[in-house]
């Protein structure tokens, strides 16, 4: 391929303005309706391919840095501007359009609980679907009928008209004004879809959700979205998590967290206490002299992970309830305690803000 800038015969720090000067120069030399016999019309279409790139900011800085424009998927369109220009050459290549398109998608919301979001869970949904009609399956006519081919562009879906531009009068192609480009029309339309060819229904769909989805997680069903017009791929389902808040459990990731309040002397002497959780009832190990803020990891009782096997943890943490209420023995028995302990008079003692209670349970919610 030539250089873009040579094809111009611009230098490569050429303005914007040069570019468009030098290619409406060359356009009117040899675009092969405006040029007559002089016209060159493989040259005319190296000139507009080369001015659709430079004069574009974003394709030019592509092509300055070695992209080639030419290759296959560049998607700048040079086909077109040149079946533009050559009207009826482009429409023959191109055809009529077809009626057949694929179906629209769907988005749809369910709620699921923690528990469910736990281990997974099949629900069963109901949703509004496009169905291919049945009384017409979905050719969109009337049965025992067919489209017709257009009289207004004889089948082709395209019809051509002379406009002025810059270069002069130019013949285009635009899609056929009455058969919308299709090339057919329908005379008798489908009385039950209207000539759609495709009715609504309500669908019930067994959804099978996966362990691990949370709030804003889409499970995608293939071929469950509207069905297609005149034969076309059905769209697809896209089914929308949302996750309820759980009374006890709080879910980070695929963590769960919950606090376990216990007693002053469950603390002070260490205890064995069952807790519920989502795998049925589990011993949780409180050592002697447990702090409040102290966590218990109990490892494999989390969320599952989604797409991949294993499950997260589940994380207590402790608080120790301080007795009130106390009975005139009990506040003796704990004077006593406080005096075998040293600690009728206690001494105030402070730390730093990011030591203790408040720094342990910030740790243990942010994984530090």
């Amino acid at each position: 391929m030539r250089d873009f800038y040579e094809v111009l015969g611009v230098k490569r720090n050429a303005t914007d303005e040069e570019i468009k000067r030098a290619y409406r120069k060359l356009a009117r030399e040899h675009h092969p309706d405006s040029a007559g016999e002089g016209g060159d019309g493989e040259y005319f279409k190296e000139v507009s391919q080369a001015y659709e790139v430079l004069s574009t900011p974003e394709k030019r800085a592509l092509y300055d840095r070695g992209f080639d424009p030419a290759r296959k998927g560049a998607g700048f369109g040079f086909e077109d501007i040149f079946e533009t220009f050559f009207g009826a050459g482009g429409a023959a290549r191109r055809g009529p359009a077809s009626r057949r398109q694929r179906g629209g998608d769907l988005l749809v919301h369910t709620e699921v609980t923690l528990e469910e979001a736990v281990f997974g869970v099949a629900q069963e949904i109901e949703v509004n679907v496009a169905d291919v009609c049945p009384t017409c399956e979905g050719s969109c006519c009337t049965p025992g009928t067919n489209p017709v081919t257009c009289r207004e562009c004889g089948g082709k879906g395209s019809v051509q008209r002379v406009v002025r531009s810059l270069l002069g009068q130019v013949m285009t192609t635009a899609p056929c004004p009455s058969c919308g480009g299709f090339g057919t029309t329908i005379e008798v339309p489908c009385s039950e879809c209207s000539g759609n060819g495709r009715t609504h229904s309500r669908h019930t769909i067994k959804v099978d959700i996966p362990a691990g989805v949370e709030s804003g997680t889409r499970i995608r069903l293939q071929g469950y979205g509207d069905a297609g017009v005149a034969g076309g791929a059905s769209g697809d389902l896209y089914v929308e998590i949302r996750e309820k808040a759980h009374s006890v459990y709080e879910r980070q990731g695929d963590d769960l967290h919950c606090t376990l309040e216990i007693p002053m002397t469950a603390a002070s002497l260490g205890t064995v206490m069952k807790i519920e959780t989502f795998d049925g009832d589990k011993e949780v190990d409180i050592r002697p002299g447990a702090q409040p803020g102290e966590t218990i990891k109990l490892k494999g009782l989390g969320v599952g992970h989604l797409q991949r096997s294993g499950r997260g943890d589940l994380f207590v943490h402790i608080d120790v309830a301080t007795p009130t209420g106390m009975t005139p023995e009990q506040e003796t028995l704990l004077k006593q305690f406080s005096v075998l302990r040293g600690e009728e008079f206690p001494e105030a003692r402070l730390s730093p803000a990011n030591t203790g209670l408040f720094s342990r349970i910030k740790d243990a919610f942010t994984g530090r």
